[in-house]
């Protein structure tokens, strides 16, 4: 099988680490190796390096490249402009297609934590193993722990006997982020996962699922199929790949399509999109402070301190996100740390692009 990874989006949630040259997938914050460099790693017990194809943005490419020396610079496939996961998702069954195979694809995320890795990996085997056998569209679920509003939820269906050990139940509905009654209500009831955004299914298959409830995505593949290969590739890519409407893989196939499967797994899934996700995951100290890099703490609790580089000292303090780079400082109540887009928005609007 191949591993698509898609690897695009600024992480603005991330910021100041996270910058348009440097979104959060190429970052170090989880420890030694990047996040990205942790999810190939991940995958490379199920998936050769060959077989590996990530999807980015041509400012991302050269880094990508420098920091995954074992996947084949070919393999590293660029878009033009971002247009969401599903002309993304199109894109790389296209190139696997050209390879002459028509074989099952893992869809991924490129910034998310796992926990339990083998776990993690039957999980991916169980749900390889159902695409392979027909034209399900398979996704992974996860256990809610809580009634998170940050994420989608996947109503479990019947269950579908299988030979393997995993649980896999047909899609009832996929639901859009909830309030927070509306997400008691899901755990209350029984039955959801929260959308991890991991997709199992044939290259074959998506397509012919695009091609019926995204024609006009469709038809631009196929402008683009048909030019892979030849001297005119990049032209055609760029031409007719921004010339696409942006629509994600979800709203355009997932809630739509038929046959669609849902395999639920517990594995210590993040999908790290804020620093309070970071503090969730995180190792704690004395009361429960998360801490990179020197500090000294009088009295503080709860608190991430992410500084590799400079001495942070907090005195009498609770609940903050304490992010220090170079060029700037971020102090954020935590639990708030969804609205630090709001200050990349800020930056954008005044133009204070160097911080960007």
């Amino acid at each position: 099988m191949f591993a698509v990874i898609m690897a695009g989006g600024k992480g603005s949630r991330f910021w100041p680490r996270s910058r348009e040259t440097r979104p959060k997938h190429l970052l170090d914050i989880l420890g030694e190796r990047t996040i990205i460099q942790e999810t190939v790693a991940r995958i490379r017990p199920l998936v050769p390096p060959e077989r590996i194809l990530v999807v980015t943005g041509q400012s991302h490419a050269a880094e990508l490249i420098r920091q995954l020396p074992e996947i084949p610079a070919e393999n590293i496939l660029i878009e033009p402009v971002g247009r969401n996961t599903a002309p993304c998702i199109g894109l790389a069954a296209l190139h696997i297609l050209q390879r002459g195979t028509d074989e099952v694809m893992l869809v991924l995320p490129s910034d998310h934590r796992i926990g339990a890795e083998e776990t993690f990996r039957q999980i991916l085997r169980a749900a390889a193993e159902v695409a392979a056998a027909g034209k399900a569209l398979v996704t992974v679920g996860i256990r809610p722990t809580g009634p998170e509003t940050g994420y989608g939820y996947i109503e479990q269906g019947d269950p579908v006997p299988t030979d393997g050990a995993a649980k896999v139940y047909r899609v009832r509905s996929i639901r859009e982020k909830p309030d927070r009654a509306l997400a008691e209500q899901f755990l209350q009831k029984g039955g959801f996962s929260w959308n991890s955004g991991m997709f199992v299914w044939k290259a074959s298959t998506i397509l012919a699922e695009i091609r019926q409830f995204l024609p006009d995505l469709h038809q631009g593949l196929l402008k683009i199929q048909e030019a892979l290969g030849t001297d005119r590739e990049e032209e055609i890519v760029a031409t007719t790949y921004g010339a696409l409407k942006g629509v994600s893989i979800d709203y355009g196939v997932m809630e739509k399509a038929k046959e669609v499967l849902v395999i639920p797994g517990e594995f210590g899934w993040s999908d790290l999109g804020s620093w309070d996700a970071l503090w969730e995951v995180s190792p704690k100290g004395e009361k429960e402070n998360a801490v990179r890099g020197e500090w000294i703490a009088v009295e503080a609790k709860r608190c991430l301190v992410h500084s590799p580089e400079k001495l942070v000292a907090l005195v009498g303090v609770e609940d903050l996100l304490v992010v220090d780079t170079p060029d700037a400082l971020l102090i954020c109540r935590r639990g708030r740390s969804q609205e630090v887009r709001k200050v990349v928005e800020a930056l954008e609007k005044r133009g204070l692009t160097d911080y960007l």
